[in-house]
């Protein structure tokens, strides 16, 4: 089994430490994982996306073509990202910032507003975490507690003011499709 992954969004969203986490969680389940990170200059509201390979042996290529799964946080990545999805993918949508849209038949959509639920929990800057708990809920390929424990080891020490709002986020997102 060897799955890929493109989380996308505007510099500044968190993009990349989700990447981060994603693929720690993939390493605590024994996975092989490679991320791969890709940035303009700009940064902050520029737009910002990686990538994450996960198999059950050595992953062949870091860069792929297609993708079984890509996460958008913003209609820019949505727009841009919706044609590389494989026939039978699934592009997860930030629904407070991309229009529900469903410009190909042969793709599954899921849309929660990740935005609106990270606000409801005290910050927007968590809605990378939502987005992760959508995510592992939607694809069903890692498990929400192999998430939090990277969140944990990812954030470490240094952040650890931090843990306890991300992993409320980590949760809430788990819940956004019940």
């Amino acid at each position: 089994m060897e799955k890929n992954f493109i989380l996308a969004g505007f510099g500044g969203q968190g993009v990349l430490l989700a990447g981060t986490i994603l693929a720690n969680a993939f390493m605590l389940a024994g996975k092989c994982v490679t991320w791969y990170p890709c940035y303009g200059a700009e940064m902050r509201g520029g737009t910002v996306n990686c990538e994450v390979v996960v198999s059950d042996a050595e992953v062949s290529s870091v860069h792929k073509q297609d993708t079984d799964f890509a996460l958008v946080l913003n209609q820019q990545s949505f727009d841009k990202f919706v044609q590389r999805v494989k026939s039978g993918g699934t592009i997860i949508a930030n629904a407070t910032l991309v229009a529900l849209a469903k410009p190909r038949d042969d793709i599954k959509y899921v849309f929660a507003k990740m935005g609106d639920i990270a606000n409801a929990i005290g910050s927007s800057k968590v809605t990378n975490m939502v987005s992760l708990g959508v995510l592992s809920e939607a694809c069903n390929i890692v498990s929400k507690e192999y998430l939090a424990k990277a969140v944990e080891i990812v954030l470490g020490e240094k952040k650890k003011q931090f843990l306890s709002l991300n992993l409320k986020a980590l949760e809430a997102g788990c819940g956004a499709l019940v």
